[in-house]
């Protein structure tokens, strides 16, 4: 077993000893996810890269589902939504800065020679291998996207 799948039963139990209802929610919530991949790999033993790729997954459902009630007007499901999110982030990996991304995305635009918005893809592709995991897609391409532009003006 993953070592983080293991950190995560551990503190389940612990949640479940300490009556702590919405860590216990968040977690079995989490648990259900990873069983789910785990079944899906054909009972394969999930490693840490599988698990934190489902903590993303089920991350990017919860804060769905926080917009979704902020226009529901359902207060109190938002913050029950943004409590769970809290204890599943904190098994993610910290997330680049954005002077990091930047970085990146420079060292990528010099290595491919990249001249502006047409190499985007090819851009986006390298500096997603590089940052594996430690930024979401979104950030990336919005910071990609002022790079390219900044190289346009030139």
């Amino acid at each position: 077993m993953a070592k983080l799948e293991e950190k995560i039963k551990e503190d389940l139990n612990e949640a479940l000893k300490q009556k702590n209802e919405d860590r216990v929610s968040a977690l079995r919530l989490l648990r259900a996810a990873l069983e789910e991949k785990s079944i899906q790999k054909k009972r394969e033993e999930l490693k840490d890269e599988d698990v934190i790729q489902v903590i993303k997954k089920e991350a990017r459902k919860i804060q769905d589902s926080i917009e979704a009630f902020k226009k529901g007007n359902r207060e109190d499901l938002v913050r029950k939504e943004e409590l769970a999110l809290e204890v599943i982030k904190e098994y993610l990996p910290p997330e680049a800065s954005s002077d990091e991304i930047r970085g990146y995305i420079r060292q990528v635009i010099d290595e491919v020679k990249a001249e502006g918005a047409r190499d985007f893809g090819r851009v986006m592709k390298k500096v997603m291998a590089l940052l594996k995991g430690k930024a979401d897609g979104k950030r990336v391409s919005k910071l990609l996207k002022e790079e390219l532009s900044k190289l346009e003006e030139r």
